[in-house]
């Protein structure tokens, strides 16, 4: 069942279920108004019958004529003492029963009934000494016809009324389960695969969120797709060109083409060649095991200031092998649970890409805070390409001087392992690049 027919059911139900149970209250309310609404008029009545009575004016003689001969207000005068009827405008029966059940069953009742009939009475003591009885009555028939009409005129407006409902609610339905439908046909698009194609969705409220959280995927899948592709054609091309210098020079020592020298050459380059595989393939499976496996990341309580400093002495020897330098500032300690030789694998990377690419010196600053340490590591080189900025962290993408092209790629994936993040960006006061990593403090129960 379609959703926009569950809702309009579910939306119907409950506006028949509502109005019913108001329908019911108010229909059994009505007739309590009705007989307090008549005992109103026939007290009023009462009240102006002994007005009229007790003024003996012959000028209201004929009004006071009219209202007793009222037949739709029966009147009933008796003895209760005596037991006798001192008048009445009701049939005798009805009169002679009143009387003999008014004390022991009457008395005090709204509603009178006798030879099948129901009256509704307003009765009260016309003499001091309470004896006579005056009863003012009029038939129920009346007020169950008045509720009657009134019963049939709100079945009208219940119908008139649900009748409406029933539009308004398909309109709101019908905007609300017409986007979830265009939604769906975009998801549709992600499903095949036609990320271009995916359109933007009007709508509101939460709808709206969920519609942006799908364009947002579908860019993320086209993105990552893009680089997986990417990362297929870069990674054959990275490990067809030492297979095929492996080839050539084995094929060319086999054949005899080289000999002496020439084939001690080649059997160095063999090897040479053979190691720069042999890294790019433990590489390329580190970076697979960090991004799935539990195994390769084994955290602890570190502190990483010391971790930073050790990854610096590691690379003296390089910076001093091209005449550069490495300063450190800032120092303070600061702990976090992360593995320490993945730490430090991954600052060694970031501080040799930066000695690679510098000319006279690096800088390492170390800023610390409560729970957040930052770490900025600054070359004075020519800075990083604007074209290769927002892929600095792509596998197999590397600069000028770069090796396999993952030391940078790995090195992110341990930092986002170990809850920090980075970023690369370049210098504004001077040339060169900046490697900003942040570390978050975590505790082991995390």
């Amino acid at each position: 069942m379609k959703l926009l027919y569950q809702l309009n059911a579910a939306f119907t139900a409950l506006i028949i279920i509502v109005m019913s149970i108001t329908a019911f209250f108010v229909y059994s309310l009505l007739m309590d108004m009705l007989i307090q609404d008549e005992q109103r008029q026939l007290k009023g009545r009462a009240e102006l019958l002994i007005d009229l009575i007790n003024d003996q004016d012959e000028d209201r003689t004929p009004e006071l004529s009219q209202l007793i001969q009222d037949r739709n207000y029966p009147i009933l005068l008796f003895d209760s003492d005596n037991g006798e009827i001192l008048f009445r405008t009701m049939p005798a029966a009805i009169a002679a029963s009143w009387m003999e059940r008014y004390e022991e069953e009457l008395e005090g009742e709204e509603v009178w009934e006798s030879e099948g009939e129901k009256y509704v009475v307003y009765d009260f003591p016309v003499n001091a000494g309470n004896s006579q009885i005056l009863v003012m009555a009029t038939p129920l028939n009346d007020l169950q016809a008045v509720q009657s009409v009134f019963a049939i005129r709100m079945i009208m407006v219940f119908l008139i009324g649900l009748l409406l409902a029933l539009i308004v609610s398909y309109i709101l339905t019908w905007r609300l389960v017409t986007p979830l439908t265009k939604l769906k046909q975009e998801v549709k698009k992600i499903e095949k695969r036609r990320f271009d194609d995916v359109k933007q969705v009007q709508a509101s409220g939460e709808i709206k969120e969920v519609e942006q959280s799908v364009r947002h995927m579908a860019a993320e899948l086209a993105r990552y797709i893009h680089s997986q592709k990417q990362f297929f054609q870069n990674a054959s091309h990275e490990l067809k060109t030492p297979l095929m210098s492996i080839q050539g020079y084995a094929e060319g020592i086999r054949d005899g083409i080289f000999q002496g020298e020439a084939a001690e050459k080649g059997l160095n380059v063999m090897v040479s060649e053979t190691e720069r595989l042999k890294k790019i393939v433990n590489e390329m499976i580190l970076l697979a095991k960090l991004d799935s496996s539990e195994d390769v990341y084994h955290p602890e309580q570190t502190n990483i200031t010391d971790v930073v400093k050790q990854a610096k002495d590691r690379l003296i020897p390089l910076a001093n092998d091209k005449d550069m330098t490495i300063a450190l500032k800032g120092g303070a300690s600061f702990y976090s649970f992360v593995d320490r030789e993945r730490i430090l694998q991954a600052v060694i990377n970031i501080l040799s890409n930066a000695v690679r690419h510098g000319t006279h010196h690096v800088t390492v600053e170390i800023e610390t805070q409560a729970e957040q340490m930052k770490v900025r590591i600054m070359d004075d080189g020519t800075g990083i390409p604007e074209a290769l900025l927002p892929q600095m962290f792509e596998r197999f993408i590397k600069g000028k001087e770069g090796e396999t092209g993952l030391g940078l790629a790995i090195a992110r994936a341990i930092i986002e392992r170990s809850g920090g993040a980075i970023k690369a960006y370049n210098r504004d006061d001077q040339p060169g690049a900046v490697f900003e990593i942040r570390f978050q403090r975590k505790d082991e129960l995390l």
